[in-house]
């Protein structure tokens, strides 16, 4: 008897399901997103809510899968696999649900599912997968560029720069630019002998130019390399000259194969003023300055950055892949 109650009320739920399911189909093409979002919630929410999963047994969502495709075999996205992520998906966001009231569509149903997956699987708070969503909405990323930044630590590392901005930058130029540059560059990409120096960086970077760019992240355009001043005959140059499209500055990029040291910046200070001077027009605002070193203290470098007119930025970088040097191989070979 039990049996036949659960089969005429698994019955009841799948038609509900599938009339909804029809509804979504015939929305206009235009929401066609918002509105399989909106089912996947509502399919999840069922599932979750209701314990469907646990009432009809383990072979629940292959069932469930094989009934929907029986009805809408044009349709993709019932495998048994998504809909046990439409299950989590409603479980990852519930709680946010009722604090973001009525945005909560304009937020969560505004980037395509696959986008979607990706995030909530990997990210370990709802605050990441928020900031991640905002990302990809905002900047347009495909599948593939979300999973790159995800992979850099683009969260964990955010703001978390040491710098001047605060000081030296309006409040919302000050955020954005915290948000844009990284604590640590990951030069996974780029493999150098074991002694190089400033100069194998320099050009294991420009021969790697695009990897570079998806590590600095979205909104970099390049500008030059070598970037030349001359200021009252006397001849200076930048390492790299970067343009960032939503702060409207340009970034002047110095790199150090070394640990960080003060006087550096005193010169990165100098190069983002000739930039000001020199190059940017009365559409652009004052440059920003990024220090990139191999490593450093962070207090001798915010104390530096504090006294520092030019906002200035200092990162470090992690370049994985090292190779020794002739000797050390010729050393290791007679051994």
């Amino acid at each position: 008897m039990k049996n036949e109650i659960e089969k005429i009320q698994y019955k009841e739920w799948l038609s509900s399901i599938k009339t909804k399911i029809k509804s979504a189909q015939i929305k206009a093409s235009i929401a066609v997103n918002e509105e399989m979002l909106e089912l996947y919630w509502i399919i999840g929410k069922d599932i979750a809510e209701k314990h469907l999963d646990t009432q009809y047994g383990t072979n629940f969502f292959e069932n469930l899968s094989k009934d929907l495709k029986s009805d809408f075999p044009d349709t993709v996205g019932f495998s048994s696999t998504n809909l046990k992520y439409m299950k989590r998906f409603y479980l990852f966001y519930k709680e946010i649900r009722h604090q973001l009231g009525d945005e909560f569509e304009n937020v969560i149903f505004t980037i395509p599912w696959r986008h979607h997956v990706e995030i909530f699987t990997r990210s370990k708070t709802v605050e990441e997968a928020l900031f991640f969503i905002g990302k990809t909405k905002d900047n347009g990323w495909s599948r593939a560029m979300l999973i790159n930044m995800m992979d850099t630590k683009l969260y964990e590392t955010r703001g978390n720069t040491v710098n001047n901005f605060a000081l030296t930058l309006p409040k919302t130029d000050s955020e954005c630019a915290k948000e844009i540059l990284k604590d640590e560059y990951k030069f996974d990409f780029l493999t150098l002998k074991e002694n190089y120096e400033e100069k194998d960086l320099h050009t294991a970077l420009e021969k790697n130019l695009i990897s570079f760019l998806l590590e600095l992240g979205s909104g970099f355009a390049f500008v030059g390399t070598h970037v030349p001043f001359v200021v009252n005959g006397d001849e200076y140059e930048c390492d790299l000259l970067f343009y960032h499209l939503k702060l409207h500055r340009y970034i002047v990029v110095e790199l150090k194969v070394v640990k960080f040291e003060p006087e550096f910046v005193s010169k990165l200070n100098f190069y983002c003023s000739a930039v000001n001077n020199l190059i940017k027009d009365e559409t652009d605002k004052d440059s920003i300055g990024l220090l990139i070193c191999k490593e450093k203290n962070d207090v001798v470098a915010q104390w530096t950055v504090e006294r520092t007119s030019e906002p200035i930025g200092i990162s470090t970088y992690n370049l994985q892949n090292v190779l020794p040097s002739e000797k050390e191989i010729e050393e290791k070979l007679s051994d």
